[in-house]
């Protein structure tokens, strides 16, 4: 009680002090707090998914150490790479595919393509939840895979920090700091729909300058991997069908360069292989795995 009390204290005084007091923080607290002492059951449940709940807590700190101050943004220099890669001809004049999709949207394409980049990371907990309950083990696995694959695109946040389509769409090439965050494309969805939800989402965004590498792009890329050794074929497909989609999604609504996408997918084979070929492989790191499985087990 006294840990769990203190570790709630210290986050809410130190996400106040990085960030400024939010109705969320108070949230986070209620739900670990109320799950940790309502039962056991629930204990073990929120100390699995405390994992996830460390990554939340990272990328929203992010708001505090912007990217941008530790290098030169990439605006225009990406952009011309990739029309020179990917660029298609629009009415004679070579565009990037962003700009193309961006002369061609579909009403049914907007509501699809939000439909699917909705699921970014709903899926990734559902199936995570999926996994604590069938098998702990894989959880604990596909959890630390994860939270790996994170860190390799936030040490390319903080090395290479590039602007996302729609910035170029909207100011051009000048760099400005403290660019607010812009559902962009997304935003067709929500006109669709006559609702307001990746709007007020995005209003929360962390750095506009972290697009690449995508890791909307990378996370159902780590749940198709373990599907494959946990579930059955058909769901498997579902999620690299959702895959393919949140990958289209990201070009078409001009949150991501094909670039982007193709670096948030090599992230996630590099993180996978890394946990599966490195870590899984070393005798301590197996140890402590062990120990946190008997604590969200026993």
């Amino acid at each position: 009680m006294l840990i769990v009390t203190a570790v709630s204290i210290a986050y809410l005084l130190l996400s106040a002090w990085l960030l400024g007091f939010k109705t969320d923080q108070l949230w986070l607290i209620a739900i670990f707090n109320g799950c940790y002492y309502a039962s056991r059951p629930t204990r073990r449940f929120i100390l699995g998914f405390s994992i996830f709940i460390f990554y939340w807590i990272v990328f929203d700190y992010m708001k505090a150490f912007p990217n941008y101050l530790t290098g030169p943004v990439h605006i225009q220099d990406i952009y011309e790479t990739e029309k020179a890669w990917f660029g298609i001809m629009l009415d004679g004049v070579r565009v990037t595919p962003n700009e193309y999709w961006l002369h061609n949207t579909q009403v049914w394409l907007d509501v699809l393509t939000g439909s699917f980049y909705l699921c970014w990371v709903p899926v990734p907990l559902a199936f995570a939840a999926y996994l604590f309950y069938k098998d702990r083990l894989q959880f604990i696995h596909f959890a630390l895979t994860f939270i790996l694959v994170n860190w390799i695109g936030y040490i390319v946040y903080y090395t290479y920090p590039a602007a996302p389509p729609w910035y170029v769409q909207v100011h051009g090439f000048d760099f400005i700091a403290n660019t607010l965050s812009n559902a962009a494309g997304l935003l067709r969805f929500d006109d669709a729909l006559h609702v307001n939800l990746f709007g007020s989402l995005y209003a929360k965004g962390s750095n506009v300058f972290a697009a690449m590498p995508s890791l909307h792009s990378a996370y159902p890329l780590i749940v198709f991997f373990y599907a494959r050794k946990t579930t059955h074929i058909f769901f498997t497909t579902i999620f690299g069908i959702i895959a393919l989609g949140i990958w289209f999604a990201a070009v078409y609504t001009s949150h991501h360069y094909v670039l982007d996408v193709m670096a948030g997918i090599t992230c996630a084979s590099a993180g996978i292989t890394l946990y599966r070929l490195v870590l899984m492989k070393s005798v301590a790191y197996n140890e402590r795995i062990a120990k946190f499985y008997s604590v969200i087990t026993k």
